[in-house]
Formats: structure tokens, C-alpha cells, sequence
């Protein structure tokens, strides 16, 4: 199977500053990540992030290496987390079966040679989102059911951000190199996901919107100063560089992976802003706070 990888650069704040809507779109906006039987792969230069999907239907489909990677496999020096948000299916390591049900987790560790995705039913196909990071040691490959991921209630309904925060791929429940993972679902009636918004001057994070559809995501990144917005269709993904917020408000109630990589694995390392933060104004730079 022949699967040509999208590279992505990242930019600057004065480059973002000057970006069109298309240009913010094309630059941080992974876009067709589930097409039927296909597989998809974006290398981003933040963090050195490969993000992909994989949406069997007919016939299981394979992991690539790519030329990109210099590898002969690509766990060779990666490892992975891959959340399933459609119908069952089943993820073949090395010949070892894991199978997922909607929402499950699946950690895959360095040194994996063989990986591929494979669906239940093709009538409702398993919807498979992953990325890798880098990773400087091996460690054992382990499924996460929905249910045994670390739970947090977040929000107000008064604050139109009731939510449940999943922690699935985090320390304490699966050792990892650098990759934290997990997602969110908004409650009904609610539409803020991380609102006040902050940063992480030592890590990057992708989120990826999926359950939004027919409606959209207004997602906030960029300088808190000048903050950017995109707006994001169901399963789309956007990363942020380690200085840009990350938010986002919906036309109705949705969910979103997110996933982060970088310098450590503590997930409440961040740097929180107040909503009177935003929008300041130029020249505020790295100290808006």
C-alpha cells in the first residue's frame, strides 16, 4: 500500500500574524483525515508529530514506514496512540490482536514492527486517529477501554463548558517516551471547550473535533494577545505550537481528541490565562499571562 505523507511546517507568531484565513487553514488544519478504506499520514515539524487515520472497511489496512522517517518500519523509533471513534474493529501488532470499541484507546510501543487496522463490520467501519512522537525507549503496548481512562468533571453549565475530560494514555495508566492522549466530550447544551485558554512552553498539543457534525468549531490559537480563528468541520484536526492557546466553541456540542508531546508528561503543566488576557493587543508577546 502506497501512502504519500502531507508535511507540514509550523510558523512563527509575526508569520501567523500576517496568514489568511487559507493560509492559517492550510498551515494548521489537518483536513479528510476518514476516508473509507483509506489511510492518511501528516508529519508536522512541531515536535516532530506524525498525525493519521484509518478507516478500513473491506480489507485491513497497514502502518507504512515512509522516506521521511528514515526507518524500516515506523515504530522503529516512535511510539503511538490511536483512539477509535467509530464503529469495532481491531488493531493486528505484531500479530497480536487488540480489538477497540468506540472510544477505546490503544497504546503502541517502540520497537513494533508490524501494525494494522482492521474493522468489525464494514457497514459501520472502525474510524481509527492516531499520532506518534519520537521515543527514546521501548515500552509495552497496552489497550485502554473508555471506561478505564482517568475521569475529570470540568466546567459549569452556567459557563456554557460542562465536560468530561477522558485521560486515557497518561502516567499512572500507560508508560510512555513523551505522548500524553485522551479526549473530551462536551455535555449537551454546552459549546466552550477550555475557556479560560493557556499554553504549554514545554509541550505542543493537537486536538481533533469529531461528534460536531452538522455543526462546526470556532478554534482559537495564536498569541493570546492576537488570537486566530479557524473554523473546524467533524473530523479535522489542528495543532498549536507550544506558544500558541488552544479553545474552541461549537454551534452545538461535540468532542475532541486531543494529544500532546514535548518535554514531559504532567498534564496540568500549562500556562493559564484569564480572558481579559486576550486580545490585548501587539507587543505583549511570550509575557501575556
Amino acid at each position: 500500500m502506497s501512502v504519500a505523507m502531507d508535511y507540514r511546517e509550523s510558523a512563527d507568531r509575526a508569520g501567523m500574524s500576517r496568514m489568511t484565513a487559507r493560509e492559517l487553514r492550510d498551515t494548521f488544519v489537518i483536513d479528510g483525515l476518514f476516508q473509507p478504506g483509506q489511510l492518511r499520514l501528516s508529519y508536522l515539524e512541531v515536535e516532530r508529530a506524525v498525525v493519521g487515520s484509518a478507516m478500513p472497511v473491506d480489507a485491513p489496512l497497514i502502518l507504512p514506514s515512509d522516506k521521511a522517517l528514515a526507518a524500516r518500519f515506523f515504530c522503529e523509533r516512535r511510539e503511538v496512540g490511536v483512539i477509535n471513534i467509530g464503529g469495532p474493529g481491531s488493531v493486528m501488532l505484531d500479530g497480536q490482536r487488540h480489538d477497540l470499541d468506540r472510544r477505546d484507546s490503544l497504546y503502541i510501543g517502540r520497537g513494533v514492527e508490524s501494525v494494522s487496522f482492521a474493522s468489525d463490520d464494514p457497514a459501520d467501519p472502525a474510524r481509527y486517529y492516531f499520532v506518534s512522537y519520537p521515543a527514546h525507549a521501548s515500552h509495552p503496548s497496552k489497550r485502554v477501554r473508555r471506561d478505564e481512562a482517568r475521569v475529570i468533571f470540568a466546567g459549569e453549565a452556567s459557563a456554557a463548558n460542562r465536560r468530561v475530560i477522558r485521560q486515557s494514555i497518561r502516567p499512572g495508566i500507560v508508560d510512555t517516551c513523551q505522548l500524553v492522549m485522551g479526549f473530551t466530550e462536551l455535555e449537551s447544551g454546552n459549546v466552550w471547550n477550555t475557556m479560560p485558554p493557556h499554553t504549554h512552553r514545554r509541550r505542543s498539543e493537537i486536538y481533533m473535533y469529531f461528534d460536531a457534525a452538522p455543526g462546526r468549531v470556532m478554534h482559537l490559537m495564536g498569541d493570546p494577545a492576537e488570537p486566530r480563528a479557524v473554523f473546524m468541520d467533524d473530523g479535522e484536526a489542528v495543532f498549536s505550537p507550544s506558544w500558541s492557546i488552544h479553545s474552541g466553541v461549537g454551534t452545538g456540542a461535540y468532542s475532541f481528541v486531543w494529544s500532546m508531546g514535548g518535554e514531559n508528561l504532567e498534564f496540568d503543566d500549562m500556562d493559564v490565562l484569564a480572558v481579559s488576557d486576550l486580545g490585548v493587543g501587539a507587543g505583549t508577546g511570550e509575557g501575556a499571562k
